[in-house]
């Protein structure tokens, strides 16, 4: 029993050693990190650029790297494809960690935290969005234009669409320039996808919403391929996802009072 609470005590202190240290050097030391472990270790952008390689990621660009809510991680914030990231990197530079930081006082998800402001703060170029080969639903002369990437067999894309129609019979000021992105997952979503482009039917794409069969059209057109191009270069990976021409962005269903607000804020160009 003795050598057991011997143990524990040795145990209990160690702890409390490691709290008071950065990868070892004594954070009390005034030779050492002074409860600053930055003033002992760095990782520099071309450090991470080199982690990055060893990743298969080579293109990504950092966007920041700082301390972590928990000392002896870095936290990596990153822009693969378009497609913000975030993931931490041990002091040793040896390990990458992903998943959720909790507080255990509080219970907040701080990871979560920095990825949801990440998303808010997340801009794409809409200059780079085809509106002129769109379909368009409402007023093509209408002030306030929001591009929604979508795919026929996607039921979430066609709950917004409905939601969507309910929005242009109430703002006259706002259409909706709808371009097919279909997904690898939905095997029929490609020809479907080339056929409402082939025939410019805004009726089909909502008859395939409605899992109505539609006539499979040939066509020399290559809109369908070119959308999943600039979808992937703008980091867009999901349906249905609206952009607005201030560059933020917003993926998944919502309904048509929600939809307004989120459009009335965005900034004109």
């Amino acid at each position: 029993m003795r050598y057991f609470i011997f143990l524990l005590t040795v145990g209990i202190l160690g702890l409390h050693f490691f709290q008071f240290t950065c990868n070892g050097v004594q954070a009390f030391d005034k030779s050492g990190c002074e409860m600053d472990c930055q003033k002992c270790h760095t990782l520099t952008n071309q450090e991470m650029k080199e982690i990055l390689r060893d990743l298969k990621a080579p293109d990504a660009e950092i966007l920041k790297v700082q301390s972590s809510p928990i000392r002896g991680l870095w936290e990596v914030t990153i822009n693969n494809k378009g497609k913000p990231g975030l993931f931490y990197v041990d002091f040793s530079k040896n390990f990458i960690v992903s998943g959720s930081i909790i507080e255990v006082k509080t219970g907040k998800n701080k990871t979560m935290e920095r990825v949801t402001k990440l998303q808010e703060d997340r801009r794409v170029d809409f200059s780079k969005i085809p509106l002129n080969r769109a379909l368009v639903m409402g007023d093509a002369a209408s002030p306030k234009k929001v591009a929604v990437f979508t795919d026929p067999d996607c039921n979430f894309c066609e709950k917004l669409h409905k939601e969507m129609e309910k929005v242009v019979q109430e703002k006259k000021d706002i259409a909706f320039y709808i371009l097919l992105y279909p997904l690898a997952s939905h095997k029929d979503a490609y020809w479907k996808s080339k056929s409402i482009v082939c025939g410019k039917s805004l009726k089909m794409l909502e008859e395939a919403y409605a899992r109505m069969d539609i006539p499979k059209l040939d066509c020399d057109n290559k809109d369908i391929d070119s959308n999943i191009k600039i979808a992937e270069a703008l980091g867009i990976t999901g349906t249905p996802t609206l952009v607005l021409p201030d560059g933020r962005i917003h993926t998944g269903m919502m309904p048509a009072k929600q939809l307004i607000e989120f459009i009335n804020e965005a900034r004109q160009p």
